[in-house]
């Protein structure tokens, strides 16, 4: 049959199931969802099995849009839904799409518009015809969620045909006779830095991740044009695992080269990349060095995202369902679980990820229905990579504060903007707040703010104990009066004027950025105190500091000036997003299944060797340790 055949024949067996008694106007793929267009919604609405019955039948993900002649104005429809929804809600904004017959209710407490068990939406439904979207109100004023949402809504039209378009692609007629799997390295093998792997089947090619080493001049990108992977218009599919640099940085490349189809990654991780890709451009340009893309290709990146929530098993082409799960790293960071074709292979890669329980994150998940080889990260794979526990780390952080501000200094940490200042914020929020230091201002500076208020949106990806200190006890560590914004030069004066003060800023290895304006003003002082809390790179500014420099060269507006480094150093190891070695075999012992084969990669070539025989001694496992662009068969 062909495609329009295919769907003549589903909107036949949908209507013998749910009867001549509703209307039905039409049926379409959008992405993995079959949309089924109908100009009575509240039938759908008042028999909520419907839809259940029809997903299992059809194994298909069922949306239901209401027909254009179904909708009632928007005039109308904010006055029946505000009759609806619970005051105490926080509606903020309506925003109405008509082509998808779906109105966007913006809220402080999304919980309250959804309803027990969904039934205040149901009765929205019923009441106006629009099908509700939910979304949070970011609790602080986020400029890259308000932009990503307002250029998506303007985009509406646009979104609609890609989406119909990926439907077609989805749900194209495959030859079933050749059947293999293979997967080839296009990056961050025997290296950390520019992560990206090629996922082939006679009929679907997909990459994973395609990142950017900001630290290297001659391997800063994947293997992009070596025949396996060109060109990049016949892929079918891009996932993202999370948001850093290494592992995103470069995506937007690939719309600049011809690549026209999806992103898959969660939520936070759209936004949190957009964030660090758009600053990737501000730094490459402030350094006069060239940006692999422009801010135009970023967009046109965003236009092509289809965000999941972990668990949500999705079709992403004819012979491969993916399934992201928590990867505990950094806030949205995912394992991605590859389903591929019936029952031929399933393969994991685990992006980078923290097997333990820390302050903002869960666990990674390493539990899969099925799993035959894993990809995992080597970063901390060295037998010798050995982090203190979290506890200890936050106690030695608030001793080593607790000393500093006593004397009467200040404390300088140069944080990485995305994970580790969140962590690092909220031990400084429980310290002050417990009064365990002094309270003094926790000033953050760079990116920090932005990113904090992207974690702000998205609590339902933090951990229990924050979520119910959020939801239940109405706290929200992010949103303590401890912490001040710096946006301004003035801010910035008033840190080195006024007494005692903590400084988170950016860059997290003293390699640009606000942090040397920073060290300029507070390094000459010994009173003061520069905490290193994440990893320090070879070559780095931060890791000659770390490995005694006195003295450091700092540039600005044309000229260079040596400053003296009579501040105390410190570092306080244990808030890495990373497994360490231990935590790396754990999360193998306990893989549920246990795969047959095992692959290493992001890790320098000893820890990933060092991984791979330190598995295949222990569990008897096949472990591989891939070179860059090397090819191996999955089955």
């Amino acid at each position: 049959m062909t495609f329009e055949e295919t769907l003549d024949d589903l909107l036949g067996k949908i209507r013998g199931r749910v009867g001549d008694a509703v209307e039905l106007t039409g049926i379409e793929y959008e992405g993995a969802e079959l949309v089924i267009y109908t100009s009575d919604p509240a039938a759908f609405v008042e028999n909520e099995n419907i839809i259940r019955n029809l997903a299992k039948d059809l194994k298909k993900r069922i949306v239901v849009r209401p027909d254009k002649k179904a909708l009632t104005s928007p005039e109308i429809a904010i006055k029946g839904m505000e009759d609806v929804i619970p005051k105490d809600s926080g509606v903020k904004n309506f925003y109405f799409d008509p082509e998808m017959g779906e109105v966007t209710i913006e809220a402080d407490k999304p919980g309250l518009v959804i309803g027990k068990r969904g039934a205040t939406m149901r009765a929205i439904t019923k009441k106006v015809g629009w099908t509700p979207k939910v979304i949070r109100v970011p609790p602080i004023e986020s400029t890259i969620i308000k932009n990503t949402r307002e250029y998506l809504k303007s985009m509406g039209n646009d979104r609609k045909k890609f989406l119909k378009r990926i439907g077609v692609s989805i749900h194209r007629k495959i030859d079933p006779t050749d059947k293999w799997a293979r997967v080839t390295s296009l990056g961050s093998c025997r290296e950390v830095g520019r992560s990206c792997f090629l996922l082939s089947t006679p009929e679907t090619k997909i990459l994973i991740d395609c990142g950017v080493n900001v630290g290297s001049d001659n391997n800063a990108y994947p293997y992009l044009y070596i025949p396996e992977v060109t060109p990049l218009t016949d892929l079918d599919a891009v996932v993202v695992t999370h948001a850093h640099l290494d592992h995103s940085g470069l995506v937007p490349l690939l719309y600049k080269y011809g690549y026209d189809g999806p992103i898959y990654l969660t939520p936070p991780t759209r936004d949190l990349m957009l964030l660090l890709q758009l600053d990737f451009i501000d730094v490459s340009v402030r350094e006069g060095k060239s940006a692999p893309y422009e801010s135009s290709m970023v967009r046109e990146a965003l236009k092509h995202t289809i965000p999941l929530s972990y668990e949500a098993v999705t079709d992403i082409a004819p012979d491969v369902h993916l399934t992201l799960h928590n990867a505990g790293h950094i806030l949205g960071s995912s394992t991605a679980h590859f389903h591929v074709g019936e029952g031929l292979c399933n393969v994991v890669f685990t992006g980078d990820i923290k097997y333990e329980k820390t302050l903002l994150f869960d666990p990674a998940v390493n539990t899969f229905p099925r799993l035959e080889c894993l990809i995992i990260e080597s970063t901390y794979g060295g037998s010798k990579d050995l982090q203190p526990s979290r506890r200890w780390a936050e106690r030695r952080l608030q001793d080593v504060i607790g000393d500093v501000l006593k004397r009467g200094g200040k404390v300088l940490i140069p944080a990485f903007a995305v994970g580790r200042s969140q962590e690092v914020m909220i031990v400084l929020e429980d310290a002050i707040r417990n009064k365990k230091i002094e309270e003094v201002p926790v000033y953050l500076d760079g990116m920090i703010w932005e990113a904090t208020a992207i974690h702000t949106a998205y609590p339902e990806y933090l951990n229990n104990n924050l979520r119910n200190m959020i939801f239940h006890d109405d706290l929200n560590p992010f949103l303590s009066d401890c912490f001040v914004r710096v946006d301004s030069r003035g801010k910035r004066e008033e840190i080195f004027e006024n007494g005692p003060a903590i400084v988170l800023s950016t860059s997290g290895m003293i390699n640009g950025g606000p942090i040397m304006e920073h060290l300029r003003y507070l390094g000459p002082d010994e009173k003061n105190m520069l905490i290193f809390v994440g990893y320090q790179a070879e070559g780095t500014l931060g890791k000659r500091i770390q490995n005694g420099w006195r003295e450091i060269p700092i540039s600005s507006e044309g000229r260079t000036e040596t400053i003296k480094m009579n501040l105390e150093v410190q570092t306080v190891d244990g808030f890495s997003g990373h497994s360490d070695r231990q935590q790396l075999m754990d999360y193998v012992k306990r893989l549920n299944p246990m795969p047959k084969k095992i692959l290493t990669n992001h890790g320098e070539e000893g820890k990933c060797i060092d991984l791979a025989s330190g598995i295949h001694k222990r569990f008897k496992i096949e472990t591989i340790v891939p070179k860059n662009m090397e090819t191996y068969r999955l089955s």
